[in-house]
């Protein structure tokens, strides 16, 4: 697989990952966003089945998170 990216991105790319972990940060950034890309569809899916999330809802599951 290869994949082209902007020179400024390869720059920023190089300068956090490092030189030889280049490989490894793409492939946790890819991890990451496969993750997000399935959790998306979940939410669809839930949204599709149980209607979207009304204001109540929201309000309430607000009122139970924990305050940091």
């Amino acid at each position: 697989m290869s994949i082209t990216v902007p020179s400024d991105v390869a720059a920023e790319l190089r300068a956090r990952a490092g030189q030889g972990n280049v490989s490894a940060y793409i492939t946790h950034a890819l991890v990451r966003q496969l993750e997000h890309d399935r959790l998306g569809d979940l939410v669809a899916e839930l949204r599709e089945f149980h209607g979207p999330v009304t204001e109540e809802e929201l309000a309430a599951a607000r009122a139970e998170w924990p305050r940091s």
